[in-house]
């Protein structure tokens, strides 16, 4: 987390235009030794280039290579205008960042700052606020939310419907602080886990805020838990609905006995789960690999963007490298917070009518360095497949002559493997197995032969963690897409060296 305070965040500021903005927040980091004399000259150079506008009233200008031998410390200088200042294309900015970093140290700050700042309650607390110590909290991701709450607990709801209760759980989460609408989206869309016993589980990989349960709970008995989650504190919370006395239990108690099932003043923890099976139909999938010498910084982000806006497709972006969960690939916030540095590798997933024509433009785009001049070869081919056979993205320097791909490994491989850690798979071995799991371009999926569990996504540390998985049960692994021989392989060997313990 950012290491905030009253020297680097000036509350109240006023500038007549975005230039003036950007000279304050430049003399603000001279000021803390972030840099030295000269380089407001490369944020200013820096915006003719490509705006650093992100949305939700937040601009993040920082220097251009030409001045990064300026920096002499990593940091920051944050100035709010509550009058907001124009930025260009019709955008006000109420909060401007300027960013100064060594090497690509920048992409670390913005991945963090970027997944705070889309959350948009968050972005008109800062723009508003005058109490500098609730300022920084928020910038620096600190929710002071209880894990559950009697204001998160429905009972006695005349419905049946899963549905139902989803919608019921996701709105309250919302209302309260602990998701965004993408959340609620994934939730209702998806089924929920079934742990028996009348209860069942719900999480997203998208619009967490921060940790917290919702339970909702039929007449009948029906109820179903909902889980947002930022961290990997919850695996405790979440191994406890393994327990068939506390699943019972959860489906006749009063909200006070709840509460203190969950131990209402624990932290919450991660089920930063991957999304479901994703379906071939009507679906293109990109992996390209990034060429840019330092990353997607806001320049290539908002060039991969435009990219992309021209076509109706629904496209998300992943990075493998950094296991992130999929995002919406024609935001630059999204993209920026990716934290991609050269040689990750992205996946995109497009769908729609356009979706192989969106996909075919994003690969031209990479070749060409997104809007800078690139050099680095990649050591793996980009590819994009879809309902034909995947193909390989033809390179600026074989486009002349283009020749056909081995093609990828066809149909599903399997591997079930033996655990052997003395406690089965708690939450320290299963967060290592979903982290290696995380490794491949692969749908990956995971059943307990044991307790003959239904297939559940192995990118899921909720999941993996509610196999119920003891000493001596069997795991069976299905892996479909390019690296689906290498997940197995990769799987078998972590599992083989203990995953962690």
């Amino acid at each position: 987390m950012l290491n905030l305070s009253a020297q680097n965040i000036r509350l109240n500021g006023t500038a007549s235009n975005k230039e003036e903005a950007i000279k304050l927040v430049a003399a603000g980091l001279v000021a803390n030794g972030n840099v030295a004399e000269g380089y407001e000259a490369g944020m200013l150079a820096r915006e003719t280039q490509t705006s650093t506008f992100l949305g939700n009233g937040i601009a993040i200008p920082h220097g251009t290579l030409d001045t990064r031998h300026l920096v002499k410390n990593t940091g920051v200088q944050i100035y709010q205008f509550p009058q907001g200042v124009e930025w260009g294309e019709g955008n006000k900015a109420y909060v401007v960042i300027g960013i100064a970093a060594k090497s690509d140290e920048h992409l670390a700050l913005l991945r963090q700052l970027t997944g705070v700042l889309s959350d948009e309650e968050a972005a008109t607390t800062l723009a508003k606020t005058q109490d500098i110590e609730e300022f920084a909290a928020v910038l620096s991701g600190k929710k002071s939310l209880p894990v559950i709450s009697e204001e998160t607990i429905s009972l006695n709801i005349d419905s049946s419907s899963l549905i139902t209760l989803s919608a019921i759980n996701a709105a309250k989460l919302q209302e309260k602080g602990y998701v965004t609408q993408a959340f609620i989206r994934d939730v209702i869309a998806s089924y929920p886990l079934n742990l028996g016993d009348n209860l069942f589980v719900a999480d997203s990989a998208n619009g967490n805020l921060a940790n917290g349960f919702a339970v909702a709970r039929s007449q009948q008995g029906l109820t179903l838990v909902t889980i947002s989650a930022t961290d990997n504190n919850l695996s405790a919370l979440i191994t406890r609905l393994l327990n068939t006395d506390i699943r019972k239990q959860l489906t006749t108690v009063s909200a006070a006995q709840i509460l203190a099932l969950f131990g209402a003043n624990e932290n919450a923890a991660s089920a930063a789960s991957s999304t479901a099976t994703e379906q071939a139909s009507q679906q293109v999938i990109g992996t390209f690999t990034v060429r840019n010498d330092n990353g997607l910084h806001a320049r290539p982000s908002a060039v991969l963007v435009q990219t992309l806006k021209p076509f109706a497709a629904k496209v998300t972006v992943e990075n493998l490298d950094r296991g992130t969960a999929p995002a919406n690939a024609k935001s630059t916030m999204k993209v920026v917070a990716l934290g991609a540095s050269q040689a990750h590798r992205l996946r995109f997933v497009a769908e729609g009518e356009d979706a192989q024509q969106a996909i075919e433009a994003l690969a031209k785009a990479f070749i060409e360095g997104l809007g800078e001049s690139v050099s680095f070869v990649p050591a793996v081919e980009d590819t994009i497949e879809g309902t034909a056979q995947p193909q390989a993205v033809e390179s600026a320097k074989n486009s002349a002559n283009p020749t056909a791909s081995e093609p990828a490994v066809e149909g599903q491989v399997e591997g079930t493997f033996v655990i052997q850690n003395e406690h089965g798979l708690h939450a320290r071995p299963s967060a290592v197995l979903v982290n290696e799991v995380k490794k491949y371009n692969a749908t990956i999926v995971v059943q307990n032969l044991d307790r003959d569990s239904q297939l559940v996504s192995a990118k899921s540390l909720m999941k993996i963690v509610a196999l119920g998985v003891v000493k001596g049960h069997r795991l069976r692994f299905v892996a479909t897409g390019d690296d689906a021989q290498k997940a197995i392989d990769g799987i078998g060997a972590a599992i083989a060296a203990g995953l962690g313990e």
